[in-house]
């Protein structure tokens, strides 16, 4: 009984942690560039999996199939989307248009899983996906339109498509190749070909320099034990137990949730176009994974 209950409010703990992310760019661009930025959240996420999978004997995978499939969709779902979404709001984008541009993501996964999978999408899943997407934007949209435009938003909104295109990859790929591993060991072995790739690119594009602020390292741990850790964790097991479209579904609420946190953090403003985004949103997604 006690592992029913968990299992239904994985999703919600999920988007609530889920969320937290773009509040821990917000704390941390200031004092280090994305990818430099990412890098240390990597190699710190690396050290204490790799401890705990060693204290703990936790199983490896057998084959070196095995590890090349966690390692990819690590690179797609880590690398590839975080990174995407991190140069794309340290370059001036605004977490709402980025939120817009990732909010693709339930659809496109959607598209994905008929061809990949074999899944079919109901009527009514199309639907909640529809609404979904529809109620993301009403809640950033008056943002959205407000903060730029012309060639800067194109320049900033290209690491954020490819955040898209990543996160929606890496979803279908685990879910195709991945279906078991353990946590444990999973995370080092997906966490490490991110370190090396970040590290590479940031070394060739950034300066590598860090400002050690209390907020940037409040940021630092929040997005290493809270995000790497614990969201990151509940992720591979929804993907494990469900399909790829409920859990795709998930992350439309997650920029209602960010906003709620940033009303409450930083006293951001919900307008009544906001609130309306946010119930449009809930149903959608309760249509999506019903």
């Amino acid at each position: 009984m006690t592992s029913e209950r968990f299992g239904a409010f994985t999703p919600v703990l999920f988007v609530a942690l889920w969320s937290t992310g773009f509040i821990g760019a917000k704390f941390g661009l200031p004092d280090a560039e994305p990818l430099t930025f990412l890098s240390l959240r990597y190699a710190i996420v690396l050290v204490l999996m790799g401890a705990l999978a060693w204290a703990t004997r936790a199983p490896w995978p057998r084959t070196g199939q095995e590890w090349l499939h966690i390692g990819v969709s690590g690179l797609l779902v880590h690398a590839v989307y975080l990174g995407g979404v991190f140069m794309a709001i340290g370059h001036g984008l605004p977490a709402g248009v980025a939120a817009l541009v990732v909010g693709l993501q339930p659809v496109l996964t959607a598209l994905g899983a008929g061809l990949v999978l074999g899944e079919r999408v109901r009527p009514t899943q199309w639907l909640g996906l529809a609404l979904g997407f529809a109620g993301v934007a009403l809640v950033v949209a008056h943002k959205a339109m407000a903060s730029v435009g012309g060639e800067a938003l194109i320049r900033m909104l290209l690491p954020a498509v490819v955040a898209l295109l990543g996160i929606t990859a890496g979803t279908l790929y685990q879910k195709r190749f991945c279906r078991a591993f353990d946590l444990r060991t999973g995370s080092v072995i997906q966490f490490l070909p991110c370190l090396l790739a970040t590290l590479l690119v940031a070394s060739q594009t950034e300066t590598l320099q860090v400002r050690w602020t209390g907020s940037f390292l409040f940021a630092l741990a929040w997005l290493v034990l809270v995000l790497s850790l614990g969201a990151v964790s509940l992720l591979n097991v929804l993907i494990r137990n469900g399909s790829a479209v409920n859990v795709a579904s998930l992350f439309y609420l997650t920029p209602p949730t960010t906003a709620l946190i940033a009303w409450a953090l930083f006293g951001e403003t919900l307008t009544g176009l906001a609130l309306l985004g946010m119930g449009v949103t809930v149903f959608g997604v309760w249509l999506a994974r019903k």
